[in-house]
């Protein structure tokens, strides 16, 4: 079984990954940002982690006429014609929705896409979901926010849960503090889940045999 993370920024959540699951199995990374720290986690990794980048604004430039939809096409070429292929994509910090010009080729050839999102299901998709959580709960007294890892439909947050990581309000605690606790179990949660559906895969595959 081998696993491509998509990665946009410091690649903490890849690195949680790279800790956790053995040698080998992470076998491409793909950033939307050259200066992704991700990158530099990968190229110090033992062994290096093969890497591309894929950003958006620099392929708009360099091919006139492109949309949106041909960078997501080309995303998913890169991610399908990288050896060996993947057996599962994880969205690790890819700050970019994808759309069904990535998603269909990847079901076609069932690979997987899972993302990690800090809310729980049905709460607050899209960006800054710590904060708007965290001011749901100073503002209208919610209780708890947490973590998820699911599967990645069209609709943004909106796939079937993996992994659900509760995490309760501390009376009085600063966003901050708050983040840093997030980011902690965002790291339990992806590498559960990246387990869980690597070990699904496996069942499946011995009984096609």
């Amino acid at each position: 079984m081998s696993v491509t993370v998509l990665i946009s920024g410091s690649g903490s959540n890849l690195q949680a990954l790279l800790d956790a699951l053995p040698k080998r199995t992470i076998t491409h990374v793909v950033s939307s940002s050259s200066s992704a720290y991700g990158l530099t986690r990968c190229a110090s990794h033992d062994p290096p982690v093969p890497t591309t980048v894929h950003a958006l604004k620099p392929y708009l430039a360099k091919n006139p006429g492109k949309t949106r939809s041909d960078f997501d096409r080309e995303l998913a070429r890169i991610v399908l014609e990288h050896e060996p292929k993947p057996s599962l994509v994880v969205l690790a910090g890819w700050m970019l929705v994808l759309s069904p010009s990535f998603l269909s080729p990847l079901a076609e050839m069932k690979v997987p896409v899972i993302n990690l999102h800090p809310a729980l299901p049905g709460q607050f998709p899209g960006t800054k979901a710590i904060e708007r959580a965290w001011k749901a709960g100073k503002e209208h007294g919610l209780k708890k926010t947490g973590v998820m890892v699911h599967y990645v439909v069209e609709e943004v947050d909106a796939g079937e849960p993996i992994v659900v990581v509760e995490v309760e309000f501390r009376e009085e605690e600063p966003l901050e503090e708050l983040e840093t606790r997030m980011h902690q179990a965002e790291h339990v949660a992806i590498v559960q889940a990246t387990r869980k559906v690597l070990e699904g895969l496996v069942q499946d595959t011995e009984k096609d045999r």
